[in-house]
């Protein structure tokens, strides 16, 4: 930014955001999913190259879209993430463009093994589509919310990792994807969530964009809890004068390191926001390039080392503390220490979480006692 635009605020009309994109009820809600679906299709029809592969989830991961239009390209794997993985690295040495499907907790969960060795290793031209990732999953509990994957896939050499933000951002990533020589893995969700980019909206990888401009802190975000991090620099805007600029990292690897360094030059001070464990994935990124280059205080929100629970997908979130409210404690946090006021040694977006956390599970054991016979200790 040019030092006109230091202290700009607001919404980046440049971005070309959807209409009434901070009224929550106003704006249209779509699973991230979905985007997948259409992207592949849309990757098929331009390239006979392309192949889909499933691991008995095909609706699910909206493969479905695919098989219906290329029947005679697509692949059912059956609960076998192991052989999908390295039958679709085959399948790239012959010239396919294999494209795998299943839930982020079996690929790359349960075949990680396999995707570093005959995929990563390899460089082959494979890409991984993990759905339902994060905790947004609720009801499937902990064994289904994949929240390590981006650190996972980060880790690997040769591996490109995405994480839209919405379903206009994943149908972009998926024909992406599908251009791109090498392994490259996507993420996406099953809950429904705002869909606040269009068509219109800049998207390229390893290229980060400003969502919103600021002068204060610098909120980093990638995935669906994007919207939330907007939200809560809206309200930290009305509510406290507080000017957050908002970036959209969706390309965790390659990373624009360029973008994140002018702002932590320009705002001294930086929050993460991510739908997975703040070890290793964005925040990891952000606090290692920055350590690097351009120190400041960073404050997490994200899952803290520990394992997701069962609940509604709103329950889960909040209960983690990844919805705007605790993105707004956090700013406000390392705003202070920016400004070198004291702050708690537990932060406040954590503890409060963790008082959600207890609640819901007080909630949820009343609610199960209620409609357990009393022979099994229950009340009905």
């Amino acid at each position: 930014m040019t030092k006109k635009n230091k202290k700009q605020k607001g919404l980046n009309r440049n971005m070309h955001l959807a209409r009434n994109i901070l009224n929550t009820e106003k704006i249209k809600y779509t699973p991230t999913r979905n985007g997948y679906g259409e992207g592949v299709v849309e990757a098929g029809k331009n390239n006979s190259k392309i192949m889909v592969l499933c691991a008995d989830l095909t609706e699910s991961t909206r493969s479905l879209e695919f098989k219906n239009h290329f029947p005679d390209r697509f692949v059912q794997m059956g609960v076998s993430e192991q052989s999908m993985a390295s039958i679709a690295a085959g399948m790239s040495l012959t010239g396919k463009v294999p494209f795998i499907s299943s839930y982020a907790a079996f690929s790359p969960g349960r075949n990680w093994e396999q995707i570093k060795t005959c995929i990563a290793i390899q460089n082959s031209n494979v890409k991984i589509a993990g759905a339902h990732a994060g905790v947004s999953v609720g009801p499937d509990g902990a064994t289904h919310q994949m929240i390590e994957d981006v650190a996972l896939m980060r880790v690997m050499p040769n591996m490109k990792v995405i994480v839209p933000a919405d379903s206009i951002e994943t149908k972009k990533s998926t024909i992406l994807a599908a251009k791109l020589k090498g392994p490259c893995y996507l993420r996406f969700a099953r809950e429904k969530s705002p869909v606040f980019t269009t068509e219109k909206t800049p998207f390229k990888l390893g290229k980060s964009e400003i969502y919103r401009y600021g002068y204060d802190l610098t909120i980093v975000a990638s995935g669906p809890i994007l919207y939330e991090a907007l939200l809560a620099a809206n309200k930290l805007s009305k509510e406290f004068g507080i000017e957050a600029r908002v970036i959209n990292s969706h390309s965790i690897k390659p990373f624009d390191a360029k973008t994140l360094i002018a702002a932590a030059k320009e705002t001294g001070a930086i929050v993460t926001a991510e739908e997975a464990q703040v070890a290793g994935g964005l925040a990891g990124v952000v606090a290692e390039t920055l350590s690097l280059t351009t120190p400041v205080p960073i404050e997490r929100i994200g899952i803290q080392d520990r394992y997701g629970e069962s609940g509604t997908p709103r329950e889960v979130q909040e209960s983690m503390g990844l919805t705007s409210p605790f993105i707004a404690m956090a700013a406000q946090r390392v705003l202070k220490r920016k400004l070198g006021q004291r702050v708690t040694v537990i932060p406040e977006h954590i503890s409060s979480a963790d008082s959600l956390r207890i609640e819901m599970r007080r909630t949820i054991i009343e609610k199960s006692l209620k409609q357990a016979p009393k022979k099994w200790k229950g009340t009905k």
